[in-house]
C-alpha cells in the first residue's frame, strides 16, 4: 500500500519545512533556545535540524523557499502567533495541488 499523503506530510514535509525555519531564525540571530521557544520544541530538536539529523529531505523550490522565509520573518518579529495555517499553506505548495486525492474520494 502507498503512503498516503497526510503521512507523507508527518514524516517528511513538516519536519522539513520545521527545519528550514529553525534555520531560517538562527541564521537571522536568533539563539536556538528561543528559536526554540517560539516554534514550541525542544531545544534539541532545533539542534538536529540545524546539523541535519532531522528534516532536511525535502528541496524546496524558489516560492517555497520564499514562504519559509517570511514565515520566519514574521515569526522572529512577533508578527503571528500561530503559525500553523501558514505552515499548512507551505505544504500545499510542496504538494502542487489543493487537496490530496484520499480527501477527494470521501
Amino acid at each position: 500500500m502507498n503512503k498516503m499523503p497526510c503521512e507523507l506530510v508527518v514524516w517528511e514535509s513538516l519536519p522539513a519545512i520545521r527545519a528550514a525555519i529553525a534555520s531560517e531564525m538562527v541564521d537571522s540571530g536568533l539563539s536556538q533556545r528561543v528559536v526554540a521557544d517560539i516554534l514550541g520544541m525542544a531545544p534539541s530538536a532545533v539542534s538536529q535540524y540545524l546539523s541535519g539529523k532531522r528534516g532536511y529531505r525535502i528541496e524546496f523550490n524558489q516560492a517555497v523557499r520564499e514562504s519559509i522565509i517570511s514565515l520566519s520573518n514574521d515569526l522572529r518579529e512577533g508578527k503571528i502567533v500561530d503559525p500553523g495555517p501558514r505552515i499548512c499553506s507551505i505544504c500545499t505548495q510542496i504538494r502542487g495541488v489543493p487537496s490530496c486525492d484520499a480527501c477527494e474520494e470521501s
